[in-house]
C-alpha cells in the first residue's frame, strides 16, 4: 500500500487561476491539475491508494471555508485532510477544537506563505494548543521557491521549537521536504535523530544520495513518503525510494505505516 502524505488540492472555482499564480510565483510546473478530482484520478494512474491534501490559509479569514472543505471532504475518495490556520488567528482554541472535532488529523503550517519564522510566538502558541489537543503539525520547511531571499523555517528554528514545547510536542512535529527544502546538509547536521517526522516531498529528484542518507541516518520508523502533487510525480517518487534499496520493512513504513500511525486508522 502507498500514501502520499504530502498534496495540495484547491477548490474548483479558483484551482486553475490558483495554479497558474504559484506556476508563475513559484517558476515551477505542475504534474497534474489543481482540482481534488484530478489528484484521485493521478492517484489511480499512479498506483497511490491514498494521499493526504494539505491546505494552507494565507490569511485569517480563509480558515472557516479550508476547514469547512477539509471536513466535508476527509476520507472521502482516499484522500484525507488536515486542516489550516494562520498565525493572525483571533480564536486559536476554538479553531483547534472545530479542527479535533471534525476528525481532521493535524493542521499545516507554512512560515513562507503566511509570513511568520516557524519559532514565533505565535505559532509556539498555536502548535502548543494543537499539541495539547493530540493534533499532528506539519510544516514546510526549508527554502521556498517562491520566496529564495529568506527562509522561514530553518533547522535551528526547529531546534527552538522542540526546546520550547520540550515534552510536548515530540513525534507530533512533521517537517516536510526531509526537514528542510535545499538544505540537505544542514539537516544531517542538526536533524537527523531529532524526535519529528520528516516527509519526502519535493526534494528526492534534487538530491537523491543525501536523501537517502538523511533516511537511513533519520530511521525510516520517521520517514513519511510524499510528493508534493500537483507540483512533483507521484509515479515517479515511488520509483525514487524504491531505487534507495530500502528493504521491504522499512519501505513499508515510509509508504504507509507510519501514516496509518498518524492518520490513526488501519487503511490495510
Amino acid at each position: 500500500m502507498i500514501i502520499d502524505f504530502h498534496t495540495h488540492t484547491f477548490p474548483d472555482a479558483i484551482a486553475e487561476r490558483t495554479i497558474a499564480y504559484l506556476t508563475e510565483k513559484g517558476g515551477i510546473k505542475p504534474y497534474r491539475g489543481g482540482t481534488l478530482s484530478s489528484l484521485i484520478e493521478n492517484m489511480k494512474k499512479c498506483g497511490v491508494d491514498y494521499s493526504v491534501a494539505l491546505p494552507v490559509a494565507t490569511l485569517p479569514k480563509q480558515e472557516k471555508s479550508i476547514n469547512r472543505f477539509s471536513a466535508e471532504n476527509n476520507g472521502k475518495n482516499h484522500v484525507f485532510f488536515a486542516g489550516g490556520i494562520h498565525p493572525g488567528c483571533e480564536d486559536v482554541p476554538g479553531m483547534l477544537d472545530y479542527i479535533k472535532a471534525s476528525s481532521l488529523f493535524g493542521i499545516k503550517l507554512h512560515p513562507d506563505y503566511q509570513g511568520v519564522h516557524f519559532d514565533d510566538p505565535r505559532y509556539i502558541n498555536i502548535m502548543r494548543q494543537a499539541s495539547e489537543r493530540g493534533l499532528y503539525i506539519i510544516t514546510h520547511a526549508g527554502y521556498d521557491v517562491a520566496f529564495r531571499d529568506h527562509v522561514h523555517c530553518t533547522p535551528d528554528m526547529v531546534l527552538n521549537v522542540l526546546k520550547e514545547l520540550k515534552g510536548l510536542i515530540e513525534d507530533k512535529l512533521i517537517l516536510a521536504h526531509l526537514g528542510g527544502y535545499d538544505m540537505p546538509d544542514e539537516v544531517l547536521q542538526k536533524l537527523v535523530g531529532a524526535p519529528v517526522y520528516m516527509d519526502t516531498a519535493a526534494v528526492l529528484r534534487l538530491y537523491p544520495e543525501k536523501c537517502r542518507e538523511i533516511i537511513l541516518r533519520h530511521g525510516a520508523d520517521k520517514i513519511l513518503f510524499a510528493s508534493d502533487s500537483p507540483w512533483d510525480s507521484q509515479s515517479d517518487y515511488i520509483a525514487f525510494i524504491k531505487s534507495f534499496n530500502l528493504g521491504k520493512e522499512a519501505e513499508d513504513m515510509i509508504f504507509y505505516r507510519n501514516a496509518e500511525q498518524i492518520l490513526g486508522t488501519s487503511l490495510g
